[in-house]
């Protein structure tokens, strides 16, 4: 008996894809199944760290000129990996970028980041930007290895019922950038 497997492929998400996308973002950055990775904020949030009604408005969302899109990474019809780009005047947005807890440091991330320099290309958007809370120092040196910078700008941490913060010290997010 032959098994075969789908290759691996980065395209848009739909609609369709909001519950796993749900599943695999919030598993990923919060509760138990997050510790697994090494990209959790558990010991630093609580709660979820997105909804499938945020996720539809986001996917949807045309708003003040802004336009989104989420890559989703999908191997045997699994959504295992995922990114948020968002069309912001001269510039994108990179956020959310998720991989599987059991599949993280295997490549996966950066075939989305490398994926959304040419989403940028593609538009014509000149350069990237992210935020990444401040005391995630492995992330932020894990950023700076694949291309992006410091901007030396710090952006307060929006406190809302959805992030509880349960670290100990007050949260910021450093803004990296990467030209493209």
């Amino acid at each position: 008996m032959i098994i075969h497997s789908i290759s691996p492929m980065i395209t848009k998400a739909t609609l369709q894809d909001i519950p796993a996308l749900n599943t695999l973002i919030n598993s990923a950055y919060r509760g138990e199944s997050s510790k697994k990775g090494w990209t959790t904020e558990a010991n630093l949030l609580e709660g979820k760290r997105t909804t499938e009604e945020e996720l539809s408005e986001t996917l949807q969302s045309r708003n003040f000129g802004t336009k989104n899109t989420i890559l989703k990474f999908t191997e045997n019809d699994l959504i295992i990996g995922c990114v948020l780009l968002v069309e912001k005047e001269d510039k994108l947005y990179l956020g959310m970028l998720t991989v599987s807890p059991e599949l993280q440091n295997s490549g996966i991330g950066k075939k989305l980041l490398h994926q959304a320099e040419i989403h940028a290309k593609e538009l014509g958007l000149p350069k990237i930007i992210m935020t990444v809370i401040s005391v995630r120092e492995e992330l932020v040196a894990w950023y700076k290895r694949n291309g992006y910078v410091d901007t030396g700008v710090r952006e307060p941490f929006p406190e809302s019922d959805v992030h509880v913060t349960v670290a100990e010290e007050p949260l910021e997010f450093v803004v990296l950038e990467k030209k493209v």
